[in-house]
């Protein structure tokens, strides 16, 4: 079975940092874009970043993030990060790692295998 499983998720308050993990299980991740999405109750699900094969490109689709999150790759370990710095109550979501074949088009961003996985929770609160 193809997974992404997702990780790294807490509480935190304003200002604070968390580095979510995503690892492929049963598959070899760098061979696919992979990107974070997020989703808070009762909103859309929101675009969050985008990190090619190569990893040598990241789009931020969300401006709001751009200088605080950064996005990467350990291929030895098959894991893509999210590390968040500087959170702010608006981060709070659950966040959820996909294939993102077009980083700015969310509607095509899909699981492996057509299962999402569980996400992990990030709350940004005082």
């Amino acid at each position: 079975q193809l997974q992404l499983v997702e990780s790294g998720g807490g509480l935190v308050q304003p200002g604070g940092s968390l580095r979510l993990s995503c690892v492929g299980s049963g598959f070899t991740l760098e061979h696919y874009n992979i990107g974070w999405f997020r989703q808070a109750p009762g909103k859309e699900r929101e675009g969050v970043a985008c990190l090619s094969r190569s990893g040598g490109t990241s789009t931020f689709v969300d401006d709001s993030v751009q200088g605080r999150f950064t996005i990467s790759r350990d291929n030895a370990k098959n894991t893509v990060y999210l590390e968040m710095i500087s959170l702010k109550p608006e981060d709070t979501g659950r966040y959820y790692c996909a294939q993102c074949p077009s980083p700015s088009g969310l509607s095509r961003w899909r699981p492996m295998d057509g299962s999402w996985g569980q996400g992990t929770q990030v709350t940004v609160s005082s």
